[in-house]
């Protein structure tokens, strides 16, 4: 099994575990999309804490790769709700995750086909 293998497979089980209800393949997809970040502890997550790091998510995730043309309100609430998702006391919110529930949130899945 590679090691993209093995991090999709950790990722399905944690969304799994965490009843956060996202497709096996939109997981797959969005944790290829992310290329070696993925592999770097610091990158491989995203603190809700950090607004400097949201407000990166919401610029180069949500404005560049999936388009999503809203106000800034809109993009915070997302964020929000997926932070809350998580889990606010969960400390590995990992990027491949929330980026694929920010996906499912704006209904740009069908980027990832």
């Amino acid at each position: 099994m590679s090691k993209l293998d093995e991090k999709i497979e950790h990722y399905v089980a944690v969304s799994k575990e965490l009843g956060l209800g996202l497709p096996e393949d939109l997981i797959a997809k969005v944790t290829a999309g992310l290329g070696p970040s993925i592999y770097q502890q610091d990158a491989e997550t995203v603190s809700c804490s950090d607004r400097a790091e949201l407000d990166t998510v919401k610029k180069n995730f949500l404005g560049n790769k999936l388009g999503v043309d809203a106000d800034d309100v809109t993009l915070d609430a997302a964020i929000t709700k997926v932070c809350e998702a998580m889990g606010t006391s969960n400390r590995h919110k990992y990027r491949a995750l929330f980026y694929a529930l920010l996906t499912k949130e704006f209904g740009k899945e069908s980027l990832y086909d």
